[in-house]
């Protein structure tokens, strides 16, 4: 919104600044930090009084974390509040993909409002039907995939581009809407199941927020792209904006939320900021990508699809628990020893996945 004020440069020129997406990137973050600490703690206590005793803790989870009940859940609003706020505020809203990326937040974030309701309400311990859920998750990302594509230009708007290997660009034509779906229902489930241990998912989430960022900016600017050899999206450059903002509103979560957690985010944030990263990786050509930058997120998603799987066929397990980081708590690894390598590991695969920007 603050993007307005540069029709007014020629009146005051210090309104020039607002043109530049890294200053207002900068704006963004601070700013969705300042909202969560500063509205966190009545929201906290506002959920506390409202669930009572919490989120409800799994029977069959490590010993620790018997010690977690009572803690509230839908932090995710916190988190998502800040977000949209911030990005209103600082992005240019006249940007189609800004519109986009913050109503697959919202959408996500309201499946996941409602299946954390269910669980807290003890209407049912598993929350919102699985399949009932995905449904609705992939009419949402249906109807981002279809508007992306028709914000892109010509064929390349449904086309599918690979890190490394520059000339390689397939066009999936209508397909791409089905592979769209897969990418942001993926992501945001992925990173559901990640949220398990106090800090443990929204780390990697800011750090994918941060590589994409970059991204977004370079594949949104001609000069860079061009320089850098990777495909030039019109427009994707303002989505950095949000991500700024993904950052800043994290960070102030990750002040309530780091160990001992006084609130977790519940499906409410994990699903919304997993669906917001996959739909940016749809907008800006880099899905593939999305899977190195967010490797963690698919190691976890893929431990609970092998433990199901082989469980099914076998009737035996193959982690001690899925997702794969209670399999290490099992091991007899501590929370803060998991938390902190899966942190490792995040910052590696981001560092792996920014380097195609420039092996081509």
């Amino acid at each position: 919104m603050l993007t307005l004020l540069v029709s007014f440069s020629d009146q005051v020129s210090a309104f020039n600044v607002f043109r530049y997406i890294t200053f207002r990137t900068g704006g963004a973050l601070i700013t969705a930090a300042l909202l969560v600490f500063i509205f966190g703690p009545g929201m906290i206590d506002a959920l506390r009084i409202r669930q009572g005793k919490g989120q409800p803790i799994r029977a069959d989870g490590p010993q620790t974390h018997f010690k977690k009940a009572g803690t509230p859940t839908m932090g995710g609003l916190m988190i998502i509040s800040g977000i949209i706020a911030s990005s209103l505020l600082w992005a240019n809203i006249t940007s189609i993909y800004v519109w986009v990326v913050l109503l697959v937040t919202i959408g996500f974030g309201a499946i996941g409002f409602y299946d954390d309701y269910l669980k807290v309400t003890k209407q049912s311990h598993l929350g919102f039907s699985g399949k009932s859920r995905l449904a609705v998750e992939f009419v949402i990302a249906a109807i981002a995939a279809y508007v992306i594509m028709q914000a892109g230009q010509g064929r390349f708007a449904s086309s599918l581009t690979f890190p490394f290997i520059k000339e390689l660009v397939i066009d999936l034509g209508l397909f791409f809407i089905p592979f769209s779906c897969f990418v942001i229902v993926g992501a945001g489930n992925a990173v559901n199941l990640t949220d398990g241990l106090d800090g443990l998912a929204i780390v990697p989430i800011m750090i994918a927020a941060a590589s994409f960022g970059v991204i977004a900016y370079l594949s949104g600017n001609a000069v860079f792209a061009d320089y850098l050899q990777i495909h030039f999206v019109p427009g994707t450059g303002e989505l950095a904006v949000i991500l700024g903002a993904v950052i800043g509103a994290g960070l102030g979560f990750l002040w309530f939320n780091a160990p001992p957690a006084a609130i977790f985010m519940g499906d409410t944030g994990s699903l919304a900021l997993g669906g917001l990263i996959g739909t940016i990786a749809v907008a800006t050509k880099h899905e593939i990508v999305l899977a190195i930058i967010g490797g963690l997120f698919v190691m976890e998603a893929l431990s609970v699809i092998v433990q199901v799987g082989y469980f099914k066929i076998t009737g035996k397990r193959v982690f001690l628990m899925a997702p794969i980081h209670h399999h290490f708590e099992k091991l007899g690894w501590t929370e803060s020893q998991v938390v902190i390598r899966f942190w490792i590991i995040a910052v590696i695969l981001a560092l792996v996945g920014l380097s195609s920007l420039k092996l081509r």
